[in-house]
């Protein structure tokens, strides 16, 4: 040995980023194997190795039972010996690497990295990120995404596991933190958390909505989000294949962070109940599917934004709700208008709401005494009864003109496969609108 085994320990602990002086711990060890073998001896502590950190000189020798040490040779150790040491060698080294790369990406679970695709197993794409393979599975890829060996892409490091003898890096592009992450590397004020993201909702290659606010008064949060003519919601919009990036101003008041949080529909109102955990929205007619959104996204999105259950009503529906449920309530004897702008102030605008909420909260925030609370639940519960009938008849009513509208429609279209397709798609749009109404709607 010499000093040019330093020289390649040197080089091994910098292109594998290993403690140097771990390998030569590693190199020790494996020539008292070596020796082991030599003497077929099952003792370790019967030898010793120790290697010159200056020079590279490596000296081993073997403990005697009667006190002293005797020098071995490295040249008489033999083939089978040395082979044994190399065998060693490469397992512990192997075993390091694993370990810096542990350590290494474990710390970095979280932030955004950029790798190239190596290749394609199944549904899964194997991406080199450094000196490292991540793994990202098809849950965690962006719907629609596709790519081939070579392709660069950027993704978020989401968890690093110990995998026995490897090291598993999950990598995601669907992941909300994802979204978050690129905008820190295109808005410099979310990076240097001037902005701050206070609440994220997703639905991967569909729509994401983010809600920003900033801390200095002169810097407009959203303004710097979207940036001059849109450029830099554009970039973020292109990483992400072209998924809808809506980005909303925060608010500490959870009426006005959930009023624009159903942008772009225009709300007439918010009413809270807290002890349900829902919004009731009111929106004009002309904005109700608008609210809503195709298949319910953008509803869905927005309470997940929120943390609010949101319901949307337009003013008629709303009306109707409050008019049935203190037509209900009025006549039982000891119930006051009082007690009803109480409810209505609390967000309880339907019977339904009566029903679920409970007696409790009716005599500890309404005041009512506890005979009255449980005859107001009793009758508020056996009117919902009612009005889920009469819901469920009006749907079943609404389906069948629906598919009647469908079958005359065909009719005149001559009966074609083609026209008979576009007509039943237009009655089940109409049937899903009138169902996604009656089920957002209160009683």
């Amino acid at each position: 040995m010499n000093p040019e085994t330093l020289r390649i320990l040197e080089s091994i602990a910098r292109d594998r980023n290993i403690d140097r002086e771990q390998l030569i711990r590693d190199l020790e060890l494996a020539m008292i194997s070596a020796a082991r073998k030599h003497f077929n001896s099952l003792e370790t502590e019967e030898f010793g190795c120790e290697m010159d950190r200056i020079t590279g000189k490596i000296s081993i020798w073997r403990n005697l039972e009667e006190g002293g040490t005797e020098d071995i040779a490295i040249e008489k150790l033999g083939r089978i010996p040395a082979q044994t040491a190399k065998q060693v060698m490469i397992q512990k080294f192997r075993e390091d690497e694993r370990n810096s790369l542990l350590e290494e990406f474990t710390k970095r679970v979280g932030e955004l990295a950029t790798g190239t695709i190596s290749r394609q197993e199944g549904m899964a794409y194997l991406v080199q990120i450094d000196r490292a393979e991540g793994f990202m599975p098809k849950s965690e890829q962006i719907p629609g995404e596709s790519f081939k060996p070579g392709d660069r892409i950027r993704c978020l490091l989401l968890d690093v596991r110990d995998a026995g003898n490897q090291v598993k890096i999950i990598l995601s592009r669907s992941h909300p933190d994802f979204i978050r992450r690129l905008f820190e590397a295109e808005v410099p004020e979310v990076a240097e958390r001037v902005i701050e993201i206070k609440a994220l909702a997703r639905e991967p290659g569909q729509r994401c909505k983010v809600a920003v606010t900033s801390v200095d008064s002169k810097v407009d949060a959203q303004g710097a989000c979207i940036g001059v003519r849109g450029i830099r919601i554009r970039n973020i919009v292109d990483e992400v294949n072209g998924e809808k990036i809506d980005v909303v101003r925060w608010n500490e008041s959870s009426q006005v962070l959930i009023a624009n949080a159903l942008r772009p529909a225009a709300v007439e109102e918010v009413s809270l109940c807290f002890e349900l955990g829902r919004s009731t929205i009111i929106v004009r007619e002309d904005q109700l599917s608008l609210a809503i959104g195709k298949r319910g996204q953008n509803v869905r999105l927005a309470a997940r934004l929120t943390g609010w259950d949101v319901d949307i009503l337009t003013p008629v529906e709303f009306a109707k709700g409050l008019e049935t449920l203190q037509g209900t309530l009025r006549p039982i004897e000891g119930v006051t208008d009082e007690m009803l702008d109480k409810m209505g102030a609390m967000g309880m605008i339907s019977v339904f709401d009566v029903e679920e909420i409970g007696p409790q909260v009716l005599i500890d925030d309404i005041g009512m005494s506890k005979d009255l609370a449980m005859t107001v639940c009793e009758v508020a519960s056996e009117r919902a009864k009612v009005v889920a009938a009469e819901r469920e008849i009006a749907a079943a009513e609404a389906a069948a003109r629906a598919a009647e509208d469908a079958s005359a429609t065909d009719h005149l279209l001559g009966g074609s496969s083609e026209s008979f397709a576009s007509a039943k798609a237009v009655a089940t749009d109409q049937e899903a609108e009138g169902r996604a109404s009656s089920i957002l709607g209160g009683g």
